[in-house]
């Protein structure tokens, strides 16, 4: 390793000084917390540090299993998840693709009816998996899917419907039972011990790994190599996962909080991933760190000196231009810490390290990294717009906001965050990042682009939870038809609806500015005609 920067060796020393590495591998509790009703939550939350390894027994019977499913014929695996049970199988996703003859995979984290009737579109149901993933199993997106998919496989005169089912949950959980009941093709017990963000090497990961093919011996062992360089023999100066904390959190105390991530285009979806695990970590008692993952590059004069970026780069991807964009960043002095990976299954060194990284910088913060009240407090303000729903059998009208006077309303070294409760497209990519590019090149001020409800898994907690300095723009289309949800009296349509209203009331409630903004029926072209007010 190079030798850390004055900033960063002074908090290695701190974490010296405390013995934080140690006493993290020793399950210490008071880390993060002297308050005994949160240190048995946070002792029942450490099973990750050994969960690469842990997994090794488990290689066997998952590759067992997922060459059942190539052989069985299987051509599409569909993963209907959320937050923490979705975004690691998606940066699997795309950053290795699926081995010769194993099923495509699909990640579902979306309750957009467009999105669900997408789905049915790409696959042959016969030819279908689907993964149900959820550790409690009650998660609402993750049961209304499991239910619809479930109607559609019923429709579709199989022989037995429930062996096109899989379910990755923890012990115990209502959806083992529903597993059990239903007659899955399967049913795999994660380690209850790992916290949702936490869980990329627990069956939440590795499950969806095994069933696209990948060499679950080389992931395991990157991220078992990770967690030996983060062991609590290693001095924290010389300890890779602790490393990364410091160098976070001494940008942190430095004024940088807001971690921009820069990726090789194979990696695009670690940002995504990384952005739960810190938002949600860290986003608390109104500190934490802002990640933004995909923000369109601009010049070096359009950051603030509010920035820490943070360079995946994969050998041999197509980097040219965001070494270009990484070299104007230091030239101009930006901080930029700089991630190279040898080739894809580094990935599952990265992984460890980052959570790692997560669970120093909340000692360094002073905040519980493993819970998320506020996550709880967006699906409670949903689940009472639901019951308004089932009552009166209309939703609340929401007042529409004024984007213009949102970006005003800004607040200075803050962030404005999109959240796009839309159907993610090419050409909603497209005029997001525009305009995405143009608040940044124009009004300088940092933007985060989350698809509703996805981020409310994410993101969402660092909104409340974090620093009072954000400003958040909905953007919503009102559903032509909907999409039912089999035992409920309500579709998707309403449900995702119900979403975005719940997390408006949250975010309100909380004296954050909020403009809501109803797209018509070319929803790409509207999202255009926003440029003008910047």
């Amino acid at each position: 390793m190079t030798a850390p920067d004055p900033e960063t060796q002074a908090v290695l020393e701190e974490l010296i000084r405390d013995d934080i590495v140690e006493r993290i591998w020793c399950h210490d509790p008071s880390v993060w917390r002297d308050d005994k009703a949160d240190q048995g939550e946070i002792t029942n939350r450490l099973g990750w540090l050994t969960a690469p390894g842990d997994m090794r027994s488990e290689i066997a019977a998952l590759e067992e299993f997922g060459g059942e499913l190539k052989t069985a014929g299987a051509r599409h695996a569909v993963l209907l998840g959320m937050g923490g049970s979705s975004l690691c199988p998606e940066v699997l996703r795309a950053g290795f693709g699926s081995s010769d003859g194993f099923p495509e995979l699909i990640v579902l984290d979306s309750t957009v009816p467009e999105a669900i009737a997408a789905v049915e579109a790409a696959i042959d149901p016969p030819k279908t998996i689907f993964i149900v993933s959820s550790k409690s199993g009650t998660t609402t997106e993750v049961h209304s899917f499991y239910q619809h998919f479930r109607s559609l496989m019923a429709r579709s005169d199989l022989a037995a419907p429930g062996r096109h089912f899989v379910a990755v949950t923890d012990p115990g959980s209502v959806l083992e039972g529903i597993a059990r009941e239903q007659g899955f093709r399967a049913f795999f017990n994660a380690d209850a011990n790992v916290g949702g963000r936490y869980s990329a090497y627990t069956h939440f990961g590795i499950v969806p790994a095994a069933i696209i093919g990948l060499d679950l011996d080389r992931l395991l062992s990157r991220g078992e190599a990770a967690a030996a360089l983060s062991g609590a023999a290693l001095l924290a100066g010389e300890n890779a996962g602790a490393r990364l904390g410091a160098e976070l959190g001494a940008n942190y105390r430095a004024g940088r909080d807001k971690l921009t991530f820069i990726t090789s285009p194979r990696l695009t979806s670690f940002g995504l991933w990384a952005e739960q695990l810190l938002a949600e970590s860290t986003g608390k008692n109104g500190r934490g760190i802002l990640p933004i993952a995909g923000e369109p590059a601009a010049a070096p004069e359009c950051y603030g000196d509010d920035r820490v970026f943070a360079y995946l780069r994969l050998k041999g991807d197509d980097n040219v231009a965001a070494d270009a964009h990484v070299e104007r960043l230091k030239k101009a002095g930006h901080v930029v810490i700089d991630r190279p990976l040898a080739d894809i299954y580094d990935l599952g060194s990265e992984f460890y390290y980052w959570e790692f990284a997560t669970a120093i910088v909340g000692a360094i913060l002073g905040v519980h990294p493993f819970d998320q009240p506020n996550v709880q407090e967006s699906k409670d303000a949903t689940n009472r717009v639901l019951d308004a729903y089932k009552e009166n059998g209309a939703l609340p009208v929401a007042e529409p906001g004024s984007f213009e006077d949102l970006l005003a309303d800004t607040p200075s070294g803050g962030y404005l965050a999109i959240m796009a409760y839309i159907y993610q497209t090419d050409a909603t990519d497209t005029a997001l990042d525009s305009l995405q590019r143009l608040i940044l090149e124009k009004r300088k001020i940092p933007t985060t682009l989350g698809y509703g409800p996805r981020f409310l898994h994410s993101t969402g907690q660092l909104h409340k939870g974090g620093k009072p300095n954000g400003a958040f723009l909905q953007l919503v289309q009102p559903e032509a038809e909907a999409t039912p949800i089999p035992g409920q009296p309500f579709g998707f349509d309403v449900l995702v609806a119900a979403q975005s209203l719940g997390d408006m009331d949250s975010l309100l409630s909380r004296g954050r500015p909020v403009a809501r903004i109803e797209l018509g029926a070319d929803p790409a072209a509207d999202i255009k005609r926003l440029e003008e007010f910047v």
